[in-house]
């Protein structure tokens, strides 16, 4: 649902507002639409990761709460356009929305800040990895091949590829490089 004035403010501007059961049904029949999505909950950034994996991409506009930016920072990861506080006003998501549509990111200032110090925004799904696995993801960040490090831990590479699938998986990333990225912020590389 919009707060109160929302919609009516986007309509003002020429924009067809709707609010449909099936976000994903609606952006497949509508390409080329915007979908401000409120981010309350895991489920919410799940939705948001499927619009994303839609082709062509649809434009999205992630509403979360103005104190964590974090959570725009997932969204963005996770494929949303742009980011606005869900607290926003009606001027400032007008702006936001004509921005999107031209092509344009629209992020609050603290949202970017951890985007470009590569901080925040992942947050593990499960326990922290093993000595073993960050042994794993140290040595993948040293440049090492998966087959290097298959024939090290004894493993075949396939074993070894399913066992790296299965730890991206629990610490809450999809690829190497997000999982190296996730062990330097967190500071497993430290010990």
């Amino acid at each position: 649902m919009f707060r109160h004035g929302v919609a009516a403010s986007l309509s003002n501007l020429g924009h067809l507002v709707e609010e449909p059961a099936n976000a994903e049904a609606w952006v497949r029949e509508r390409p080329g639409g915007v979908v401000l999505l409120t981010l309350r909950s895991a489920e919410d950034l799940d939705r948001l990761t499927t619009l994303c994996r839609l082709r062509p991409r649809p434009l999205v506009v992630a509403l979360s709460p103005a104190d964590d930016a974090s959570l725009g920072v997932r969204a963005m990861r996770a494929g949303a356009r742009s980011v606005a506080a869900r607290e926003a006003t009606a001027s400032t998501l007008q702006r936001t929305v004509s921005a999107t549509l031209a092509g344009e990111a629209v992020m609050p200032a603290d949202v970017a800040d951890l985007l470009v110090t590569g901080r925040g925004g992942r947050t593990p799904r499960g326990p922290a990895p093993s000595a073993e696995q960050i042994a794993w993801l140290r040595q993948l960040s040293d440049g090492w091949t998966v087959a290097r490090l298959a024939l090290e831990a004894g493993y075949s590479e396939r074993a070894m590829y399913r066992l790296l699938r299965a730890l991206y998986q629990k610490i809450g990333v999809s690829t190497r490089l997000e999982a190296v990225m996730l062990a330097y912020d967190k500071g497993w590389f430290e010990n």
